[in-house]
């Protein structure tokens, strides 16, 4: 009843279905893999201390930003210049926008700093004058897919929908920083803009993705198996019923 096992369609079948199992369980151990990577950056992000209770760091030792240094307390000193609004950013359930001065630091590079975030309607105030030393959160340039972000442009003058070295490129000569702080204080009328996460340690929705697609590839290893053994059963039922003259 089952000689048709060792015909040429079912060799192929049978190929087919040794090599998708493995592939399968593979891809699924893979995302599984990658979800606990998430996990456990989450979990060393969340022990790491605050940057107000670090100590300082200069920063060029902190560059490039990664995971280890995203969120570290970085120091800089300079003079103030240039200063943007960045619009539509909320902060405790309101929407306002950061206020990002340019601070033109000792080694002739431009620094963009989060000095806080202000009302919608607020005037911001003037960046102090004179030699000064800011000390902030490290954060990576923002990307298109940064929340809050206007990537589309269209902005009045003296707004930047998104806080990165490619942003300002065109709006200021210097050279600026890939990166940028954010102050723990914030001068009067402002208020600090926390940290966020570095980018590949939080437990958000991507992150749940990598679960949901172990899952799915466990899923298909299983509904590989099942249709083989359906495509076997019926085989044998039709060679069965032939045998019978059926």
């Amino acid at each position: 009843m089952y000689r048709f096992l060792r015909t040429p369609r079912w060799w192929g079948i049978n190929v087919f279905v040794l090599l998708a199992i493995p592939f399968c369980v593979f891809m699924g151990t893979w995302q599984l893999g990658k979800f606990e990577d998430r996990v456990d950056s989450h979990r060393e992000a969340e022990r790491r201390p605050a940057a107000s209770a670090e100590k300082a760091e200069p920063l060029d030792s902190l560059l490039p930003v990664d995971k280890e240094t995203s969120g570290r307390s970085a120091q800089a000193r300079g003079r103030f210049g240039g200063q943007f609004l960045v619009p539509d950013r909320e902060l405790d359930g309101r929407t306002g926008s950061y206020v990002l001065t340019l601070l033109k630091t000792d080694g002739g590079r431009s620094l963009p700093v989060v000095r806080g975030w202000l009302p919608t309607g607020a005037k911001a105030p003037a960046p102090p004058s004179g030699e000064v030393t800011v000390v902030g959160a490290l954060q990576a340039s923002e990307n298109p897919g940064t929340k809050g972000v206007q990537a589309a442009g269209g902005l009045p003058e003296g707004q930047l929908g998104m806080i990165s070295a490619a942003s300002l490129v065109n709006v200021v000569s210097d050279d600026v920083y890939d990166a940028w702080i954010t102050l723990a204080d914030s001068p009067a009328g402002l208020t600090p803009v926390p940290a966020v996460a570095a980018a590949g340690t939080s437990l958000d929705a991507k992150a749940f993705q990598n679960l949901g697609y172990t899952a799915e590839w466990f899923v298909f290893a299983g509904f590989v198996v099942f249709m083989w053994f359906r495509l076997v059963r019926r085989e044998a039922e039709a060679s069965r019923d032939e045998a019978l003259g059926l």
